[in-house]
């Protein structure tokens, strides 16, 4: 004969019900104990029955699996739980997003951008912090040019001295290799004149052009001078 599969619900005869909670926790700590000595595992099984009768099994001692029980599920609260010091890090995280996210909506505005929902006294705040800002500039930007054209006055201060020294050195110079070219021409004059009668030989009546002709000194000189004083 076929065994048949009993249904799994509430069985409604109270004999019936308590014969088969007696049966079946039988073979459920039977099992158990079988699991725990097959698996060498550490189980703890608690049922209570309908009337509120207290049934166990431990296949070591009841406290210490409900004790382990206990830790177990701490550590896992635990786990699921952010630390302190990430539960910190992640606050200071919001903030500086926050605080960012602020800055750029502030230079968005002063741009003329996102000004939708301003009231009037917002906006009157906005256009002194413009004027304040555009003020700050204008006064950074005048000292700064103001350096500049003094850099630039110096410098043509300078550049100015040293081309009134130029024109003053150089005649100076000129005035000098005039004199030194002057004193070589007379001591080649001198000589030409105490060597010329016993050097010449005899020449006939007729007569020769023997003048001597100089030209200028040192023609780049002259051009220079010429520039200068032009």
């Amino acid at each position: 004969m076929v065994r048949q599969r009993i249904q799994i619900k509430k069985i409604d005869n109270v004999t019936s019900r308590q014969v088969t909670f007696s049966k079946r926790r039988k073979g459920l700590f039977k099992k158990a104990q079988e699991l725990s000595t097959l698996c060498d595992a550490e189980i703890a099984l608690i049922v209570f029955s309908a009337t509120g009768k207290l049934f166990e099994f431990s296949s070591s001692s009841m406290r210490q699996v409900i004790e382990r029980h206990n830790l177990e599920s701490g550590n896992l609260v635990n786990l699921n739980q952010p630390s302190l010091e990430q539960q910190l890090e992640n606050s200071g995280c919001t903030i500086l997003s926050k605080e960012v996210n602020k800055k750029i909506h502030e230079l968005r505005q002063l741009r003329g951008e996102e000004l939708q929902g301003l009231d009037a006294e917002e906006l009157k705040n906005l256009e002194k912090s413009l004027e304040g800002g555009l003020s700050r500039v204008l006064k950074t930007k005048g000292e700064i040019m103001e350096k500049e054209i003094t850099a630039r006055e110096r410098k043509e201060a300078r550049l100015v001295e040293e081309n009134v020294w130029l024109k003053q050195k150089v005649p100076m110079e000129i005035v000098k290799i005039g004199q030194t070219h002057d004193d070589q021409q007379g001591q080649s004059a001198e000589f030409i004149t105490n060597n010329g009668s016993s050097a010449a030989p005899p020449q006939d009546n007729d007569s020769s052009d023997t003048s001597l002709k100089l030209g200028l000194p040192f023609p780049e000189l002259n051009l220079r001078a010429r520039m200068i004083n032009a």
